[in-house]
């Protein structure tokens, strides 16, 4: 392995740590913006949501197998 080689393997990593730091960033922004509370399912028309969810995930499976 040259000395190409191994800057841009160091370059990479660093690029990567970077994007994704700023992802993180732009996606909190985002959540606080839409006023995101750290709850997901709020209230009883979550809940009949995330019950729907579970269930179409339940017959994907199923239909999966054949």
């Amino acid at each position: 392995m040259n000395v190409n080689q191994m800057i841009n393997v160091v370059m990479r990593m660093v690029m990567r740590r970077l994007m994704r730091s700023g992802v993180n960033a732009g996606m909190d922004a985002i959540g606080k913006r839409m006023g995101g509370k750290g709850d997901a399912t709020p209230g009883p028309d979550g809940q009949k949501t995330a019950q729907r969810t579970a269930q179409a995930i339940k017959l994907g499976r199923r239909a999966g197998r054949f």
